[in-house]
């Protein structure tokens, strides 16, 4: 038998009433903010991904699907939505238009990972985008998003940790400073942290085995090399954040696993007893450069990426069920061949109307017909026959009262209307 990947999974029963649930209320929050949402490539050149995340980076050095295509071009899977944005942020010339322009997306994205409770080799990804802000604001506002996401789906057990990279002479003062601290404890990290060391020492605070070393816990922080500008910044980010009514707590050690930030990065993370170390449901922060790492030109950006797996643990763990199980308003079964055409013209009346119609496609007995009804849940039930096409007057049955009603065939958008109408009030 054929199975799924490794790393992968399918999608349908509750795991996608929850998933469509989600959408839906992504799509409501994003109207409230003015984004717009864009669609990517799930496939974009190689050069996007070690241009824009960065060639030193866990991701693009050991965890991208790379492939050559039949044209003999270096394609990578997207392990990120960032990315792709801002490619077709470039290409299609939208800093030309008026800005700050915000995005949204959801959808697969790729890493070769060992695969774990909330971690997947295909896995799904909620993200947002602005550009064309350098203000503190934007980067509060962006935070807020993902709290007041969490917030609606009744989160609880969330927090939210932000730090600061500075701008780009902040970074090369603090990379000199973990250059000197780290070189004389090299032959205690890590082979990975050993490389990161020469390419880029601020990956090796994002290191994960040696997370609990002490090397790490006594490394400079960011904060004491900021200079005036940077740290100006980053306080409008936290007065704001203050402002909004917004719980945080100043973390040094995050630093993101990707080259493209500065200023303000941020994680929001399960505080959820038994959830695990892989806590992280929300991450992002400021990338002032990326759009011109990429070859557009100059346009600050601000985002942040929800992972659906994690988040969907995080809601299973505090009990929350976000499905939206949607039930047939009506079903529609005939007495007889005869009637099938009509039963067909009526369930597309009704759907066209607005309705969520089901119908009989087997042809069962009347007794297996009622039946049906009851297990997908029908509120209304209409029997079609030979007398009920004749005079052109509807049996309609309430299928939770058991009370029947002769409706006209031109009243019955009315009658359902009006009586669904009741129950929804109720």
């Amino acid at each position: 038998m054929l199975q799924k990947p490794k790393g992968t999974y399918d999608i349908y029963g509750d795991k996608a009433l929850t998933y469509l649930y989600f959408r839906k209320l992504v799509e409501a929050l994003m109207d409230k903010y003015n984004a717009k949402y864009f669609e990517t490539p799930i496939f974009e050149s190689s050069e996007l991904f070690h241009r824009g995340v960065g060639e030193t980076t866990d991701i693009v050095s050991k965890e991208t699907y790379d492939f050559k295509d039949r044209g003999d071009r270096n394609i990578t899977l997207r392990p990120e939505g960032t990315a792709g944005i801002v490619r077709c942020f470039i290409e299609n010339k939208l800093y030309a238009e008026n800005l700050p322009l915000k995005a949204w997306y959801l959808g697969p994205m790729f890493r070769y990972e060992r695969p774990q409770a909330g971690r997947y080799r295909e896995f799904y990804q909620f993200g947002f985008e602005a550009f064309g802000s350098f203000d503190a604001m934007m980067d509060a506002e962006v935070i807020g998003i993902v709290c007041n996401l969490f917030k609606i789906l009744g989160l609880k057990g969330v927090s939210v940790n932000i730090n600061t990279l500075g701008d780009k002479e902040s970074r090369e003062n603090y990379r000199k400073a973990l250059l000197d601290y780290f070189k004389p404890y090299l032959n205690d990290l890590c082979d990975d942290c050993r490389r990161r060391y020469e390419k880029n020492p601020l990956r090796i605070l994002d290191c994960k085995v040696d997370s609990s070393n002490e090397i790490m816990k006594n490394a400079p922080k960011m904060t004491d090399y900021l200079n005036e500008e940077s740290r100006i910044h980053f306080d409008k980010v936290k007065k704001y954040l203050d402002a909004m009514g917004i719980n945080y707590k100043v973390n040094p050690s995050i630093v993101r696993g990707l080259d493209y930030y500065t200023h303000t990065v941020f994680e929001v993370q399960a505080d959820i007893e038994g959830f695990g170390s892989q806590n992280t449901l929300a991450a992002g922060g400021r990338y002032d450069h990326l759009v011109e790492f990429v070859g557009g030109p100059s346009v600050p950006g601000v985002g942040f990426a929800v992972g659906l797996e994690r988040l969907f643990l995080a809601l299973d763990a505090e009990n929350i069920d976000i499905r939206e199980i949607i039930y047939p308003d009506v079903y529609i079964f005939s007495a007889e061949d005869e009637q099938k055409p009509y039963v067909l013209s009526l369930s597309n009346d009704l759907r066209l109307a607005g309705f969520n119609v089901e119908i009989d496609y087997n042809g069962k007995s009347f007794k297996s017909n009622f039946k049906q009804a009851d297990k997908v849940n029908a509120r209304y039930i209409i029997i079609i026959g030979e007398e009920e096409v004749e005079s052109k007057i509807l049996t309609v049955k309430n299928n939770e009262t058991k009370e029947e009603y002769k409706v006209k065939l031109d009243k019955i958008i009315e009658f359902l209307d009006e009586k669904l109408g009741e129950e929804h009030e109720d």
